[in-house]
C-alpha cells in the first residue's frame, strides 16, 4: 500500500514538473510576444525583412533581364561609365538610405530613448518592481526588497532560476555577474542585457499577459552554459502579492547574517 502511494505521489510530482514550464512556441516566426512594448521590436524586424525582400526581388529581376538580353550569341560591347550610370547608382543607394535605413535608425533611437533605455521613467512609476539579478556559473539568483524597500536586509525575498513579476507593472532589473560575462535574455519580452563582472547593468519591461516564459543566457559562459535556464512567471497582482508575502516570510526564517554568499545584494543604483 505504501509503495503504491509513494509511486502515485512520485508520478504526481513528475507530472507537475512536466507541466510547469513555458508553453511551447507554435508556427513560424518570432517567439510569442508577451510584452507591452514588444511590438516596437517586431516592427523593426518585419520592416527589415520586407525591405530586404523587396530589394532582393528588384536586384534579381535586373539580373534576370541582363541574363536574357546578354545570353549566348549576343555580341559583346563595352560601354564606358557616364554621369547617368553614376546617378543611377547614387540614386539607388540614396533611396535605400532614406527609405530603409532612415526609418530603422529613427525608430530605433526613439524606441530606445522612450522605452527600452528609459530607466528614469520606469523608476519614477509608483508601482515599479525592482529586482536584483546575480548571474553565475550556471544559474540566475534574484533578490526582491522586502517591506523596508531596501536590498541586502533580512526581509529580502530571494529565488534561484525563478523570477516572478506582476502583470502590467513596470519591472526594472539590475544585473551583476560574479565570474564571467552572462547575458539575460527574455525572448518573449524582446529584451536582453549582459551581466558583466565589475559593473551593474539594467533592463526594463512590462508584461501584458500572465504565464511562464523562458529565461535564457545568450552569452556562452562555460561548459555548462546550456544549463543556465530559468523561468519568468507573470502573475496577476493578487497572486504576486501573496507569493511575495510567503517568500519574504521564508527569507526571514532562513536569514543568516554570517553567510556572505547568501547576502549578495547591493544598494540599488539610480542614475
Amino acid at each position: 500500500m505504501r509503495g503504491r502511494l509513494a509511486a502515485a505521489a512520485l508520478g504526481g510530482l513528475i507530472a507537475t514538473a512536466a507541466a510547469a514550464g513555458p508553453r511551447p512556441e507554435t508556427g513560424y516566426g518570432l517567439p510569442h510576444d508577451a510584452s507591452v512594448d514588444g511590438a516596437r521590436v517586431d516592427w523593426l524586424l518585419y520592416f527589415t525583412l520586407t525591405a530586404i525582400t523587396v530589394i532582393f526581388v528588384v536586384v534579381s529581376a535586373v539580373l534576370l533581364v541582363a541574363l536574357v538580353r546578354h545570353r549566348r550569341g549576343h555580341p559583346p560591347s563595352y560601354q564606358p561609365g557616364n554621369k547617368a550610370s553614376v546617378l543611377v547608382v547614387v540614386g539607388a543607394v540614396g533611396l535605400v538610405l532614406v527609405a530603409v535605413d532612415g526609418p530603422l535608425f529613427v525608430h530605433t533611437l526613439l524606441d530606445m530613448r522612450r522605452v527600452f533605455w528609459n530607466f528614469a521613467a520606469a523608476e519614477a512609476a509608483p508601482d515599479v518592481v525592482r529586482i536584483e539579478v546575480e548571474a553565475h556559473q550556471w544559474a540566475w539568483q534574484a533578490r526582491y526588497p522586502g517591506p523596508d524597500g531596501k536590498f541586502g536586509t533580512a526581509d529580502d525575498a530571494t529565488t534561484l532560476n525563478d523570477i516572478r513579476v506582476p502583470l502590467g507593472r513596470p519591472v526594472v532589473f539590475q544585473l551583476a555577474s560574479v565570474d564571467v560575462i552572462h547575458s539575460l535574455y527574455l525572448p518573449n519580452f524582446r529584451v536582453k542585457q549582459d551581466a558583466v563582472p565589475g559593473m551593474v547593468t539594467r533592463l526594463t519591461f512590462r508584461a501584458k499577459e500572465t504565464g511562464q516564459f523562458e529565461i535564457a543566457c545568450a552569452q556562452h559562459c562555460g561548459p555548462n552554459h546550456y544549463k543556465m535556464r530559468g523561468l519568468l512567471t507573470v502573475l496577476p497582482e493578487d497572486r504576486f502579492r501573496a507569493w511575495m508575502t510567503e517568500t519574504e516570510a521564508d527569507a526571514r526564517r532562513a536569514h543568516d547574517p554570517d553567510d556572505p554568499e547568501a547576502n549578495w545584494g547591493w544598494d540599488w543604483r539610480i542614475e
